[in-house]
């Protein structure tokens, strides 16, 4: 394949995944808690290939990460709704052991269990369900202690990480650890806020800004292709001429 032609084909690749991660950011735009994705780019070099010649190089997207920055946070009134004002995650119970989310839109079920919106039990600080009273009112303390009519029931598990690189995305707003390097630790600074829910941190403003210029340069390395494709069939004809 023509160079020119080959390294625009490599960056419509790039710009395509590129494309779905934006998409996933604005279905999420209304996720309580959701991190967006990012992506980060490098340049590919075949192992043959001589790295001092640019035309050896094609766009790649080496890896997707999540952008951890905090959302905003926004006042809902509920006792029940809870936010992190800093760094860490509410743990939860999930299918397979801990997960982690900045979701904090919880309920109360039938049992008096405190669960997420998809109903896994929230942990307290000893690792086990939380279980409230639904007919006593619910105080919930800037360090995530919980108390009804002035009795401690218990306390949120509230973890950060060492490391948020070994997270990685159950769903549209829950973590789990995947590698050694997210040893959890208590956070430092961090206040929760009761009656209050933290916004995805990708707006839809952002979102669209950058979906058009995504877009613009995808459209850009078509015209790329369609050039090099052009290049080479004059180049054909005139040496048939010849």
């Amino acid at each position: 394949m023509e160079p020119i032609t080959a390294m625009a084909a490599s960056g419509l690749r790039a710009r395509m995944e590129s494309l779905d991660l934006v998409a996933n950011n604005i279905a999420n735009v209304s996720t309580g808690g959701y991190k967006a994705d990012r992506e980060f780019y490098s340049l590919y070099v075949a192992p043959e290939a001589d790295v001092n010649d640019p035309i050896n190089t094609m766009p790649v997207i080496e890896r997707p990460w999540v952008d951890h920055t905090q959302g905003l946070l926004r006042s809902t009134g509920n006792p029940l709704d809870v936010a992190l004002a800093g760094k860490g995650f509410f743990a939860v119970n999930g299918p397979s052991g801990p997960l982690y989310t900045r979701n904090g839109n919880f309920r109360l079920a039938a049992d008096g269990k405190l669960t997420a919106a998809d109903g896994y039990p929230v942990r307290d600080s000893l690792g086990v369900p939380l279980v409230l009273e639904a007919t006593r009112p619910l105080e919930i303390s800037s360090d995530g202690t919980v108390t009804q009519d002035g009795v401690i029931t218990g306390k949120l598990e509230i973890v950060d990480f060492t490391s948020t690189a070994g997270l990685s995305k159950q769903g549209s707003n829950y973590f789990r650890v995947i590698s050694p390097v997210a040893r959890p630790r208590a956070p430092s600074g961090t206040s929760v806020e009761q009656g209050q829910l933290e916004a995805s941190n990708t707006g839809p403003a952002e979102a669209a800004v950058r979906l058009v210029s995504v877009m613009r340069q995808f459209e850009m390395l078509q015209k790329a292709v369609a050039l090099g494709t052009e290049m080479n069939r004059q180049a054909i004809e005139q040496v048939a001429k010849v």
